[in-house]
């Protein structure tokens, strides 16, 4: 079995509900979202962050508007739609309850 498959399938697993979750503070642009993750030591590739948020958009979970930018091209800045926002509600639960049983099973024995 090899540890890096391991750990970058837990990555994935809850990379959509980081996404959601930056998205829930403040709307924000690919660059601001890859950075919150680098900065949460969760490192993702653009070829990663687009199509999710492409899939994330299709689903209906997310918006989108277009802004100019000061330096370059106009910027695409997301945000959470009201289903997103039930969406990550439903994923804190799941989240909460994931951790939790995680918790038990890996401190008590």
């Amino acid at each position: 079995m090899n540890i890096e498959n391991t750990q970058a399938q837990m990555r994935k697993g809850i990379l959509e509900f980081c996404i959601l979750s930056i998205l829930d503070k403040k709307e924000a642009y690919p660059s601001e979202i890859l950075e919150a993750l680098k900065k949460a030591k969760l490192i993702v590739v653009e070829g990663t962050l687009y199509p999710l948020l492409t899939r994330l958009k299709n689903s209906e979970l997310l918006t989108y508007r277009w802004e100019e930018s000061p330096s370059g091209p106009p910027r695409k800045y997301f945000t959470l739609t009201e289903k997103g926002k039930t969406f990550l509600n439903d994923l804190n639960g799941t989240w909460s309850e994931l951790n939790h049983a995680v918790n038990e099973i890996t401190q008590n024995n």
